[in-house]
Parts: C-alpha cells; structure tokens; sequence
C-alpha cells in the first residue's frame, strides 16, 4: 500500500484518538462488560450485549487507526519550501470572481477533510486546480455546480 499525505495536525489528532481509546474507552467498556457479567444470565443481559457491541466498535477503530497511521506520510508545511507556489497542507485565501466573497482552504489528506472548517481535500477538484499556482493567479475548475473562478489573495505555509 503507498503511503497517503497528511498534515502534522492530522496525524496529531489520529495518535490522540488513539490513545483515548485504547487508555480511556477500552478499559471503560471492559470494566461494563466486568459489571453486566456478575449481573448474572447472559443471555437476557442487555447490559452485557451493549457493552460488548461497543467493545467490537471499539477494537475496530483502533485497529483501523493503526492502519492508517501504518501508512502515512506526514507533511509538515512549515518545513517545505514551496516558493510561494500552493502545495499540499498549504492555507489559501481566495475571492470567488462570481460574488467577491473571500474563502479560505486549507489543502489536507483525505482523512482530514471538513468543508465546513475549510480543510479541503488534495483530490478535490478546486485543490487540484489550485495545487502548483501562486498569488496573483486565476483559477477555473468544474465544480458539481458548474464552473468556479477564484482569484487567489494569499498563500500561507502555517
């Protein structure tokens, strides 16, 4: 499997999820399963059942995490010298020509998406147009919604 781009904050917060799941929930919902046991009859015991749905929850996120963390490779954009060009784990701050609004995005791995919060993906169509360009340029891309024009403002390696 080749090794899959994400920013230092990315791969910060997987090892913390980690960690609170193999320190905090698992011996929580162990200690569940130790209660609901000495409850008695297993077999009619919802407590026991939920407790070991979460536990099979649990183990699996962990190791999908493991996995991931397996295969990352972790970008640190403050140590890239990109020469003011766009490249992975870079902020970019645009104004949409259509309505003059100013958007900023900042490009991170697929895991670290969240339109909302402006992380966008390396694979989506506006970072894959914007990816290699500097201030001052003028980007058309096919958006779902038909074709976007930024004008890029800044460009930050934060």
């Amino acid at each position: 499997m080749s090794k899959v781009p994400m920013t230092v904050r990315g791969h910060e917060l997987l090892q913390e999820e980690l960690k609170r799941l193999k320190s905090v929930d698992r011996p929580r919902v162990i200690q569940a399963i130790a209660e609901a046991r000495a409850h008695g009859d297993l077999k009619e015991n919802a407590e026991y059942h939920a407790a070991k749905d979460q536990q099979g929850f649990i183990e699996a996120r962990i190791k999908q995490l493991e996995g991931k963390l397996s295969h990352l490779h972790v970008i640190d954009v403050t140590s890239v010298d990109a020469k003011g060009k766009i490249v992975f784990g870079s902020t970019v701050e645009l104004l949409e020509e259509d309505n003059n609004e100013q958007i900023e995005y900042r490009i991170v791995g697929e895991d670290e998406a969240d339109i909302k919060n402006g992380l966008i993906s390396y694979t989506s169509p506006i970072a894959r147009a914007l990816i290699g360009k500097s201030e001052g340029d003028v980007v058309s891309f096919q958006a779902p919604g038909g074709e976007k024009t930024f004008e890029i403002l800044e460009v930050k390696y934060i």
